[in-house]
């Protein structure tokens, strides 16, 4: 079926739960081949729907849909899920801190093609400590010039343009987040990373070498406060994902109860199991109210006077990582929980239990892992009397 529309305006969530019920739940499941790229059918049709960075302002000739709106639109497919919620860390820097001609071009672009943009933080050895950052420019006649790798990247490889993080070669203490645009020479994507779970994406490594980009293309403040920025979009939207999780292993546990016997009755009838689900029923909710409060903490920032101000002097935005931890922490233990009610069929590649297993785990590891998230909360929230609230 194919849902069209011919401008992304209002009705955004009603025709994103018409594409996730009406073509994603009737799509083949992806397996390790498949990269939901550009040229993709199931992006076509996404795109057909005018959904694609559903995000941005009316000022890129976009829907301007609040995150608050956006939680909750997970369901069948994490990873495509994933796919399509990543470009708005990449996109609200550019928007917030970029010169506004420079996201202009890009991301009114990305409006009208339906298309991607990717940031590039990771690194193979410097990890969550950004300030280890190895990849260097310099500033010569007029461009900088970049130079080293990147470890992990989601959409890169099919992405119009990619943020960069990257330090100073002259002042290692100067960090800058610069848009290179696909095609750059130097700019070199490298291999595709094979994950365990969330099929469908597609994560790449990257290697910059002499790479040369107009001076313009740099961002506005200190290229890691810009990134953490950012995070604070990408992390709650990631966080939500655990609701459609959720929601899908509920809906699966229900299905199979209702056909399973036990002591000649079905499943659904067993007093063990309907507390489970009430218990499982009552985690939805509390993941939906925790990305709700981060959601609506973000917008009401983002609909400031002057929003890369407040966010800048900000930071991190509490309730996101908070967010985050626990949406990735209370996910992990329903699925895993939710699982062995189907005994050894749920430890089989062949129920979509493992599946989602292996899905949910990655909120607690990716955009930094749960332990570098509870040093952060304690070093901005806990240690500093004037932050606590």
């Amino acid at each position: 079926m194919s849902i069209t529309t011919e401008r992304p305006v209002a009705g955004v969530r009603e025709r994103f739960r018409a594409f996730t019920d009406e073509v994603l739940a009737a799509a083949p499941l992806p397996g390790p081949e498949t990269v939901y790229d550009d040229r993709h059918p199931l992006w076509a049709e996404f795109r057909a729907a005018g959904l694609p960075n559903w995000w941005l302002p009316a000022r890129f000739e976009g829907p301007g849909v609040s995150l608050l709106d956006s939680v909750g639109l997970a369901y069948h497919d994490p990873g495509f899920a994933f796919t399509a919620f990543l470009p708005v860390l990449g996109s609200r820097m550019l928007e917030l801190y970029g010169d506004p001609a420079l996201a202009d071009e890009h991301l009114s672009k990305m409006t009208a093609a339906g298309s991607f943009t990717a940031a590039l933080g990771s690194e193979a050895v410097a990890g969550s400590e950004l300030t280890r950052t190895a990849t260097t420019f310099r500033r010569e006649a007029g461009t900088l010039v970049l130079n080293g790798e990147k470890a992990f990247s989601t959409n890169l490889a099919f992405a119009p343009f990619v943020l960069v993080l990257a330090r100073n070669e002259q002042d290692e203490r100067d960090f800058s987040v610069i848009l290179v645009e696909a095609g750059t020479p130097g700019y070199e994507v490298g291999h595709r990373w094979q994950m365990s779970g969330l099929q469908g994406t597609g994560t790449y490594a990257a290697r910059f070498t002499d790479c040369a980009v107009p001076e313009r293309n740099e961002l506005r403040g200190n290229g890691i406060r810009v990134l953490e920025v950012g995070l604070n979009a990408s992390r709650i939207l990631m966080a939500s994902i655990s609701i459609g999780i959720a929601r899908r292993v509920r809906d699966l546990s229900m299905d199979y109860a209702a056909t399973k016997s036990l002591e000649d009755r079905p499943l659904q009838h067993n007093a063990v199991f309907q507390s489970r689900m009430g218990q499982l029923e009552m985690e939805i909710e509390v993941l939906k109210s925790v990305c709700r409060r981060a959601a609506a903490d973000y917008d009401a920032v983002y609909t400031d006077p002057d929003p890369s101000a407040t966010f800048y002097k900000q930071g991190v935005v509490k309730s996101a990582i908070a967010a985050k931890m626990h949406c990735g922490q209370a996910g992990w233990r329903i699925v895993s929980q939710a699982s062995e009610g189907f005994g050894g069929l749920g430890y089989t590649e062949h129920h979509p239990i493992q599946r989602l297993m292996r899905d949910m785990r990655h909120i607690s590891i990716v955009e930094c892992g749960d332990d570098v998230l509870r040093g952060l909360t304690y070093a901005r929230y806990v240690k500093r009397p004037s932050q606590r609230g």
